[in-house]
């Protein structure tokens, strides 16, 4: 198998919508049921395989309160992927995005990648923002769109099968082309993880 290619994804949305959830059900296979706020950032890696091809997935999780908003360009910059995160039983949450979206069109990388999440799809009896409205959005700034629960661990690793196979659609002949430059690391933020092989038993909607 090649090298891993080194793919820097950004986390964003409302403090509250389970950003930190996903990414340890996603790095760890677990959940906590309280959650502490994150403070500024968190960063975390995770090698993952998808058909034949390695990558080394460098995750920030970026906090959703106000006052850290100012912060957030410090760990967006020279990301490939931007996950934009909402809560479905929120309405806010999900109008949160459209403000997220225009600050990384103005001032984040060019060639983002955008990936629309609705989180915690357990709880469809308390839904505010429909799917389909959701959807919508995510065609409009040309993102992908997931559903997906940290709880119920739904969608969380089609997430990112969907997310390879796009970066496999987008240059099909590279695997591992991407410049060590752009690996940026943090001493007090940087937290290393080691490599995981779980299932996710649940699947992406989309």
């Amino acid at each position: 198998m090649n090298k891993p290619q080194h793919i820097k994804i950004c986390i964003l949305g409302s403090s509250g919508v389970g950003k930190t959830s996903l990414l340890r059900r996603f790095i760890q296979d677990e959940f906590e049921f309280h959650e502490p706020p994150t403070l500024g950032s968190a960063f975390q890696e995770k090698f993952f395989n998808y058909q034949e091809r390695a990558y080394k997935f460098q995750m920030w999780d970026t906090a959703g309160q106000e006052k850290y908003a100012p912060l957030a360009h410090l760990y967006y910059r020279e990301a490939e992927v931007a996950f934009l995160v909402y809560d479905i039983t929120n309405q806010e949450s999900f109008n949160s995005l459209k403000n997220w979206y225009a600050e990384l069109i103005e001032k984040g990388p060019r060639n983002l990648i955008y990936c629309v999440i609705g989180n915690k799809s357990d709880l469809d009896d308390q839904i505010e923002v429909e799917n389909c409205t959701a959807r919508t959005f995510a065609n409009s700034i040309h993102a992908m769109f997931c559903l997906t629960s940290a709880k119920e661990n739904i969608g969380i690793t089609d997430l990112f099968r969907k997310l390879c196979l796009h970066l496999q659609n987008q240059n099909p002949e590279s695997s591992s082309s991407f410049s060590k430059s752009r690996v940026k690391r943090s001493s007090t933020l940087y937290i290393e993880e080691e490599k995981h092989k779980r299932k996710d038993k649940g699947k992406c909607p989309c």
